[in-house]
């Protein structure tokens, strides 16, 4: 299927590990430019090399300078901009507990880039009718206990999503949502690792996951990326999606007596 990314310049932040590189591998493989914004250029410009074309660019996104630099250097190098793909994020684990300062600086470093670089790139985007997907989190729905700032983030992605849909459709922008619940990356086995019993704890949440009892790959989110990306997706617009194997909205404990 020619899903017609050839050559469209796409912003991916965070893409160096994680969902975010298998997104960067996702569209590459699809003839298109990837363009990696994030704190980790020296592993973003190793998986450029492997896709065979793309850039690098780092920043620091809690910066509105640095996000405003790396849109301006995308169209410099490029003359276009595509798309954005927000990935960019962390689960910090601020809580209530934690001082209103923390919970601002936790929703700095995960909301306030993805409004200043979409600002930033908008003529541009307006220029290419170009497309808008937000990666967001299990935990805007479900919760998580102890992550306030991160939920309140995520939350407010899944928002912006369905407020820029209705605010640029009249510009031809799509603007969309995906959602990962459980997805075995660098930075969840990392926790994982931290924990008494890594794999007993693994293997009970893929108990929780109805479909294959199974963790969603990296591969399988980028997949759901690109193709909203694409033109075959061209009437979607204001839409989250799940591809979490039936986690968030299937009832995890009828699964379970299901399966014994």
């Amino acid at each position: 299927m020619n899903l017609k990314l050839t050559d469209k310049v796409v912003i991916i932040t965070g893409g160096s590990k994680g969902i975010g590189a298998g997104c960067v591998k996702a569209f590459a493989a699809e003839g298109a430019i990837p363009v990696i914004v994030g704190r980790s250029p020296d592993v973003g410009q190793a998986l450029i090399e492997q896709c065979g074309q793309g850039h690098v660019i780092e920043a620091e996104l809690t910066s509105e300078q640095a996000c405003r630099s790396a849109i301006e250097e995308t169209l410099e190098k490029y003359g276009r901009i595509d798309g954005i793909i927000h990935n960019a994020g962390v689960n910090d684990g601020v809580s209530l507990s934690h001082s209103p300062e923390a919970f601002l600086a936790s929703l700095q470093k995960n909301i306030f880039h993805v409004f200043a670089l979409t600002h930033f790139a908008l003529d541009a985007l307006k220029q290419s009718k170009g497309f808008i997907i937000n990666i967001s989190s299990k935990v805007a729905n479900t919760g998580q206990g102890s992550a306030s700032g991160y939920a309140a983030s995520k939350g407010a992605m899944n928002a912006l999503t369905r407020e820029w849909a209705l605010d640029l459709a009249k510009f031809s922008i799509r603007v969309n949502c995906v959602v990962p619940a459980e997805v075995m990356t660098p930075m969840y086995e990392n926790w994982l690792n931290t924990l008494e019993d890594p794999a007993g704890t693994k293997a009970q949440i893929e108990s929780r996951i109805p479909f294959e009892s199974r963790m969603t790959t990296s591969e399988e989110m980028a997949n759901m990326v690109v193709f909203l990306a694409s033109e075959r997706s061209s009437h979607t617009t204001g839409q989250i999606l799940y591809p979490d194997g039936g986690y968030v909205h299937l009832d995890r404990a009828y699964g379970a007596v299901e399966k014994e």
